[in-house]
């Protein structure tokens, strides 16, 4: 009986393949498929009538998976680096000629601490020959005072030597000032990272002088993300992070994420704090993983085993011995598996090896 129904269905397949409208293929395979395994409903039952059993070779091998509910995570990513908080070129306040130079590349050195000296032997001399000045005013003036707390003198003379001995001392507050910008002090604390600074060397300022202090202690990580998940990536967002030269993978969350976006990347910013680690180091590639979808209660199967038809997509599981067909709507897809929003639920078998060649009521041995 098989022999003469394939006859006729193969004659309506290639006859229904004349056609060059690839939507007409699809729709007159699906109704192929459909007859065929209404035939083969009916060829069973006739076997059954008849006292046929199935050989063993009539069985099928798959292979399943079992449903379960499981932690599911959508990603987005994106690759940045690794770049530090406190990352300093040093610059001098004030131009002049090295004299001095206290630091060396890779020594350790703290906030506020003199690095380099510029010459400062005119500003010396003019603070010493201030202070004599200043010496001399302060004389005059307490003597003043004494004379005007006994009523002597007139108070315009009081009043004459306190503006000068006052307008010196400014005057000298100024000039150490001035004085103090010829030690070149280092603004973080941390490691000399370069020091290409040499005697006798003319600095400016607004010029690096090519002495470079990194804090190492202080890292995070730098990423750009495309202006398309604007609505999805939000400071405090969940991200895994990837460190493939070290190689490390750590979980942490976004500490900042920029509102606006560039006009010239059509991207935003986006920055994850890091550990301290002595591994990390700037400029290190990073994979960011930002998690911008989550369901914890989700069902789960690999997107291979999901095949398509023109209206729904669909998955085979085993039940009682038969491959059953059943209608899914997917959701998000992640790391090569697709989250199940409807059609199945926790125990189904859904078969992930042998579906190729199945049709709805085959026979199939796990």
């Amino acid at each position: 009986m098989k022999t003469p129904l394939y006859t006729i269905a193969l004659a309506l397949f290639f006859a229904s393949c004349s056609s060059d409208n690839p939507k007409d293929k699809k729709a007159t395979l699906e109704k192929l498929k459909k007859e065929r395994t209404e035939l083969n409903g009916k060829i069973e039952k006739l076997e059954s009538e008849l006292g046929q059993t199935k050989k063993k070779d009539d069985f099928k091998d798959v292979a399943v998976t079992e449903l379960a509910e499981m932690h599911f995570r959508n990603y987005v990513e994106v690759q940045g680096r690794v770049d530090a908080e406190e990352n300093v070129d040093i610059m001098p306040e004030v131009p002049g000629t090295v004299t001095a130079i206290y630091v060396k590349a890779g020594q350790r050195v703290n906030k506020g601490q003199v690095l380099v000296q510029l010459d400062d032997k005119v500003l010396k001399q003019s603070v010493a020959q201030l202070q004599t000045q200043l010496d001399l005013a302060t004389t005059v003036f307490n003597r003043q005072k004494n004379l005007w707390d006994q009523k002597i003198g007139t108070e315009v003379q009081y009043l004459t030597a306190k503006s000068q001995k006052e307008g010196l001392e400014r005057q000298l507050a100024g000039l150490k000032s001035q004085a103090s910008m010829s030690k070149v002090k280092s603004p973080v604390s941390g490691t000399v990272d370069a020091m290409d600074l040499k005697l006798g060397q003319s600095v400016a300022p607004g010029s690096p002088m090519g002495i470079r202090v990194v804090n190492a202690d202080r890292l995070k990580v730098k990423a750009l993300v495309s202006e398309n998940y604007g609505g999805k990536v939000n400071q405090g967002d969940e991200v895994s992070i990837s460190l493939p030269d070290v190689p490390e993978n750590l979980n942490a969350r976004v500490s900042f994420a920029a509102k606006m976006i560039d006009p010239v990347s059509r991207g935003f910013n986006v920055e994850v704090k890091l550990p301290s680690n002595k591994k990390y180091r700037p400029n290190m590639v990073a994979i960011l993983k930002i998690i911008d979808y989550s369901n914890d209660r989700a069902l789960v199967v690999p997107v291979n085993a999901i095949q398509k038809s023109e209206s729904s997509e669909y998955v085979f599981i085993a039940e009682n011995g038969k491959a059953k067909k059943v209608n899914i709507k997917t959701g998000k897809v992640s790391d090569g598996k697709s989250e199940v929003l409807s059609g199945l639920k926790v125990g189904d078998k859904v078969i992930v090896t042998g579906f190729q060649d199945l049709n709805d009521g085959d026979s199939v041995k796990l």
